[in-house]
């Protein structure tokens, strides 16, 4: 990463670390008089152990440096009015992509299209540079479980622990969905797992829509290809994704089944609530083992 180069070559400063950022609770400790001393915990992990800082500003989202060396603030408000106005323009930087450009979404289902396999697919998405999430996750999260189940499940995006691993649902949501296929005699390998976007937004966030439009045309195409005989979508965004409605609620749409037409595939498909919001609300996991009854009613009438 560009802000690791730029540890190496240059001591931070420590009044503007100190000043501007609070470290996180892991990272500080209090002194002998009981109280944090913030500044001097910062210098002494900074010496010790900066890629420690480093992981956690990757993880806040940060992941460029300022400029090598510093800039006199004060110094460059005193330059004279007349040598201001003199100064040509300098040019402006090129406008970021946001992946939702009309040349971008082309490419995206040109190389979606000519696929002809879910291996030729994630070798196309993976080298595809139209979603801007790609540029600060790890690895492209395609992913898991059997192609030939007969039922597969959509996600939002990957998780951290998701992005170390290149698997959807590999950390404590996935465990729980683990435990939910369970409960209805399914696992991972005879189901199928994939995300709306395969990168890891920042902070865990949700993607927005101007980072799932590049991707849409990859999952219509993986669930083309995957041909599965039953779609079961986890959470709101997923939901609205796939059912192509922006207004849906997850409370009022989850457990009713539809027919549903994604790209070139039709069949039934039922959301449910993410296993992640579960964790966060434990009351809520007697409604989600009604969709999963339901489910398998569904799949044993196929």
């Amino acid at each position: 990463m560009v802000i690791l180069g730029h540890l190496r070559k240059m001591r931070v400063d420590q009044r503007s670390v100190c000043g501007a950022l609070e470290a996180p609770p892991h990272l500080t400790k209090p002194n002998s008089r009981g109280k944090v001393g913030r500044k001097e915990e910062l210098k002494r992990i900074m010496a010790d152990s900066p890629l420690s800082v480093l992981k956690w500003y990757a993880a806040s989202g940060v992941d460029l440096a300022v400029e090598d060396a510093p800039v006199d603030r004060f110094a460059a408000s005193q330059t004279p009015l007349a040598a201001m106005t003199a100064a040509p323009s300098p040019a402006l930087p090129a406008a970021v992509a946001t992946g939702a450009e009309p040349e971008t979404i082309a490419e995206a289902e040109a190389l979606a299209a000519g696929a002809e396999s879910l291996d030729a697919l994630k070798q196309r998405f993976d080298a595809f540079n139209g979603c801007p999430l790609k540029l600060r996750a790890t690895q492209l999260v395609f992913a898991d479980g059997n192609p030939e189940g007969k039922v597969m499940f959509i996600g939002e995006a990957p998780g951290a622990d998701e992005d170390i691993q290149g698997k959807p649902f590999v950390g404590r949501a996935g465990r729980l969905l683990d435990r939910m296929l369970a409960a209805i005699g399914l696992d991972r390998t005879m189901v199928y797992i994939a995300n709306t976007v395969p990168w890891r937004p920042p902070g865990n966030r949700n993607p927005t829509d101007q980072e799932i439009a590049p991707c849409l045309p990859f999952l219509k195409r993986q669930v083309e290809l995957a041909a599965p005989r039953i779609i079961v979508t986890l959470g709101l965004v997923a939901t609205r994704v796939v059912f192509d409605d922006a207004k849906l609620t997850i409370t009022r749409t989850r457990g009713q089944w539809r027919e549903l037409s994604f790209g070139n595939w039709t069949g039934p498909a039922m959301a449910t609530l993410h296993p992640a919001f579960l964790l966060r609300q434990p009351l809520q996991k007697r409604e989600v083992w009604k969709d999963m009854l339901a489910l398998q009613d569904r799949l044993e009438r196929l």
